[in-house]
């Protein structure tokens, strides 16, 4: 059964209420994302873009900018070198643009994810240099391309590095590096994407020019890269992320408004971190990984309403023949992981699971690693045939807990044709026969702790559903943009009598419980993983039971609950839903 832990910290929740004239509820839940003092809550509450740090706190930065500010004034022509995913296409699109702005002779180039792999390497250099480049620029790589620099440099080149990615043991002979995890940087705040890097440079390099420019220009395009990078939204990625997504709705690019539009999104609601992470950055990743990354940089650049209209459609049904092979490579994972479980002692299951998958596509490996990962509490590294070398396996890797996947891939890089990332993730290559001996050297490297492979579920406030309220919703808001770093409240009642289940929706996917607490009021809470609730009963309480709940009927069934209050508004009519967040069996009710 999981292990649920209440957050137990500590601080004057109704002093905190009273300062800020906020429900000692929502104090608690800030108290427990670990903001602590009154100058921290009042930032986190309403901090502004004019609190966050200074481009210039940034190792390199200054020097960045005026060499790149000469360049301007000289008339050289600049190329900037990005990379294929949404913070890589973002942090091109600001570059490229802030650079334009700023009167530059400015072009762009981004690999291509199957024949050239990830960061620059020496054909991006060549094609720069024939195309009349003096100065490159990377944004969300460069960091790891030591051969393409000393290339660049020896054909007289200028480069200028800015990137986000841990540095390997030898950083590359640029001119100028910019990268807040670079030794010696002593930036207040290390975890940003490199679309945010990109932003801090463009405004660095405004000053340096003294071009006036609106405080929040460029935004939503970090804040979307902030979301889709998975960076915390801590400090001030959740200051840019929480204005981005005001500026998002508002947007005045053309491309990126018909994507918003073809993606159906309700433009009547305020924007959430959702539509970053599942509805526009997958657009953008998909056409990255499966074809172009340059057809991304044309749908936010072009200015045609017709082209426009043409590849923000394709972008949009590519994205859902991408989530059907995903959804199938990752069947296939689940699939292999339980048969290996069945044949294999528990105490023998490996902690690292590193899955090679026949027939999928390279570029969607890192996807369903991810959802292995969630899945099994496991970091998970997927493989798949590489494209362009018959002779290798491209591999994606997601990691959680205290597992530092970058770290880990290093103390085995003599196995590896290539690897890059940072701790959470990173991308990798190996030569097909060094596959079996890559997995049993992870897994007898790791030291995962078991609460990294089994991790408590942790509830912001025990709270009856009871005390919940409109204003208290309301004042939720607050707490948004929840993502990585900053997550969603949770609240949970136990011992809750479920009176009724019944399963709704076209594709049957949404569950509907009627749920009486210990006063005999009843409550709507709403879930969306019918099967598996279903079997969890049958489980725990008997096939009978679970007959007797799906009919209405009188049953033992009796659960406590984690959820998160939801405002239900429909026909004119407000009402209370409570989304279904967890659940377990509860004490039986006498």
């Amino acid at each position: 059964m999981e292990n649920w832990l209440i957050h137990m910290k500590k601080d004057d929740f109704k002093g905190i209420g009273n300062e800020f004239g906020i429900d000692p509820v929502i104090a608690r839940v800030i108290r427990n994302r670990d903001v602590e003092g009154l100058s921290n809550v009042g930032l986190y509450l309403n901090g502004t873009l004019s609190d966050m740090h200074a481009p210039s706190l940034m190792k390199g930065m200054r020097a960045a900018a005026e060499l790149m500010a000469s360049k301007i004034k000289e008339g050289k022509r600049i190329r900037v070198i990005a990379d294929y995913d949404v913070d890589g296409v973002m942090s091109c699109y600001i570059l490229f643009m802030g650079l334009k702005m700023a009167g530059a002779d400015v072009s762009y180039d981004i690999p291509d994810r199957i024949k050239d792999g990830y960061g620059m390497n020496l054909r991006l250099v060549d094609d720069a240099k024939r195309a009349g480049a003096d100065t490159i620029i990377t944004c969300d790589n460069g960091i790891a391309a030591d051969d393409a620099v000393r290339h660049a440099k020896e054909m007289g080149m200028t480069v200028i590095i800015t990137d986000h990615h841990e540095p390997q043991a030898t950083l590359p002979p640029a001119d100028v590096i910019v990268d807040p995890k670079q030794e010696g940087d002593t930036y207040p705040f290390r975890e940003i994407c490199g679309a945010m890097v990109a932003l801090k440079f463009i405004y660095e390099l405004y000053d340096v020019m003294d071009i006036a420019s609106e405080p929040d220009l460029f935004i939503e395009y970090a804040a979307l890269a902030t979301v889709c990078d998975i960076m915390p939204l801590q400090d001030e990625n959740r200051i840019l992320v929480r204005e981005g997504l005001k500026k998002m709705k508002q947007t005045d690019n053309p491309g990126l408004r018909r994507l918003i539009e073809v993606s159906g999104i309700d433009d009547s609601r305020d924007y959430k971190v959702y539509y970053f992470s599942f509805v526009i950055g997958p657009s953008i990743n998909t056409i990255g990984r499966l074809e172009s990354a340059l057809t991304a940089m044309e749908l936010l650049t072009s200015g045609d309403e017709t082209k426009i209209n043409a590849i923000a459609t394709h972008m949009h049904e590519l994205n859902e023949e991408r989530k059907r092979m995903t959804e199938e490579g990752a069947s296939l994972a689940s699939e292999m992981i339980e048969a290996y479980r069945a044949e294999t002692p528990e105490e023998k299951w490996d902690d690292v699971l590193v899955i090679y998958l026949e027939g999928i596509h390279e570029s969607i490996a890192g996807i369903i690693a991810g959802r292995i990962m969630d899945k099994y509490h496991r970091p998970t590294i997927i493989f798949a045939d590489s494209l362009g070398n018959p002779d290798i396996y491209k591999g994606s890797a997601r990691s959680l807990g205290s597992y530092n996947i970058f770290e880990e891939l290093t103390k085995v890089n003599e196995l590896l044709a290539k690897y890059g990332g940072h701790e959470k993730a990173a991308g990798l290559s190996v030569r097909k026969e060094n596959l079996e001996l890559l997995r049993r050297k992870l897994n007898e490297n790791a030291l995962l702790t078991e609460e990294d492979k089994n991790p408590p579920y942790y509830i912001d406030v025990p709270m009856p559903f009871g005390y919940v309220n409109e204003k208290i919703i309301e004042e939720l808001k607050v707490i948004e943009p929840c993502g990585m770093g900053n997550p969603s409240p949770v609240f949970a009642e136990a011992g809750m009598r479920v009176l009724s289940a019944r399963i709704l929706g076209k594709n049957r996917n949404v569950l509907k419980l009627i749920c009486m607490d210990k006063n005999r009021k009843r409550y709507n809470v709403i879930g969306f993983d019918p099967d598996s609730f279903v079997n969890d009963i049958k489980k725990w309480f008997d096939e009978e039971e679970c007959v007797k709940m799906l009919k209405g009927d009188i049953s033992r069934v009796v659960l406590d609950i984690a959820y998160f209050p939801e405002i239900n508004e429909f026909n004119g009519v407000r009402s209370i839903d409570y989304k279904l967040l967890r659940y377990k069996k509860g004490a039986p009710i006498l």
